[in-house]
């Protein structure tokens, strides 16, 4: 006999998930990919404004064309189960069911919750709108290199609510412990202090294990509307005495992924350590030079993002009438470069 827990258990195992997530409920819920795979969003491209042309005839306010879109996909890739077993001699005066749920709860909380955090934190730093190359911040500069970040999200006219910035524990004790930090709001400095959700220019405080941020990052700044992690446990159940096990046997298995939006990518911003950055590729004379694996568009999109990116091997290139050839470039064990 079977039971299943994903719909009598949800609202637990989804409360359980979001308090121990340090991303959970800081990412945009405008795309649900509940129930579907692949999703492609449509980001349109607005045109340039010209002078009215009061003699131009059907043309004073410019030529016509028709509205393009840059056009990213994402699709889930991350398909991850889990099998446990209860054994009926170690378990006799308890209710099986009980005993399942909250062992698929343990399960979630050390190994699930955990994995899809350390997976969405190397994501967002690898397709970061800006990546910003640094030798290690020490008390002395670290708030300013906030502040780079914070100033960097501006110019992008990035909205000021909804701004996380991830630090790990030791670059949080750089914070409370710098030079500069006597500059930051009091109300915000006594916050920090005793490890409040505080700010630091506007920017919302999440404190996350070392162990959680890729290697050679120092700290992320992601806005919320920025960045997805779509998360669903797709089954979990508990079989009763079947064949092999005297007792219960859970089964779970759930998927996910998480990504950058491409049209907001200028709201995530990652501090990496120097040598982490791949080198940018050279373009001339509708040729690509580099090292790495080099990707590029011919239609002036983003090549990080858009669905029209193809991998470049050799040859003369031919960008689309009044656009540019854009690229950039991937080295093995490195993060990747600026677009050229």
């Amino acid at each position: 006999m079977a039971i299943n827990l994903a719909s009598k258990y949800s609202d637990q195992i989804a409360e359980v998930f979001t308090r121990s997530s340090f991303i959970k409920g800081k990412t945009a819920t405008t795309f649900d990919l509940t129930g579907v795979k692949t999703l492609k969003v449509y980001t349109p491209i607005t045109v340039e404004e010209v002078d009215y042309d009061r003699d131009g005839g059907l043309a004073r306010y410019g030529d016509v064309s028709e509205m393009q879109d840059v056009v990213q996909e994402l699709t889930m890739t991350q398909d991850k189960a889990f099998t446990l077993t209860i054994d009926k001699g170690n378990n006799l005066d308890q209710n099986l069911v009980k005993n399942a749920a909250d062992m698929l709860r343990l399960q979630l909380n050390e190994k699930s919750t955990p994995t899809a955090d350390k997976y969405a934190f190397s994501r967002f730093v690898t397709m970061a709108g800006t990546l910003c190359a640094s030798e290690k911040p020490t008390k002395a500069n670290i708030i300013s290199k906030i502040a780079d970040a914070s100033q960097a999200l501006d110019d992008a006219l990035v909205p000021d609510d909804n701004r996380y910035l991830y630090l790990t524990s030791e670059m949080y004790k750089l914070v409370c412990t710098s030079d500069e930090f006597s500059g930051v709001d009091v109300l915000a400095r006594q916050s920090i202090a005793k490890g409040v959700c505080g700010e630091v220019f506007g920017m919302n405080v999440v404190r996350v294990p070392k162990s959680y941020l890729p290697s050679n990052v120092y700290f992320l700044v992601a806005h919320k509307d920025a960045v997805l992690m779509p998360y669903k446990i797709a089954d979990a159940k508990v079989h009763e005495d079947p064949v092999g096990v005297s007792g219960a046997l859970i089964e779970g298995r759930h998927y996910y992924d998480a990504y950058v939006l491409g049209a907001k990518c200028g709201g995530v911003y990652a501090l990496v350590a120097t040598g982490a950055v791949s080198t940018a590729p050279t373009i001339s004379n509708s040729q690509i030079t580099g090292s790495g694996t080099i990707r590029y568009t011919l239609d002036g999109t983003d090549p990080r993002y858009s669905d029209s990116a193809k991998e470049y091997v050799s040859g003369t290139l031919t960008p689309e009438t009044g656009k540019s050839i854009r690229a950039y470039a991937v080295q093995t064990g490195k993060y990747p470069s600026v677009v050229a």
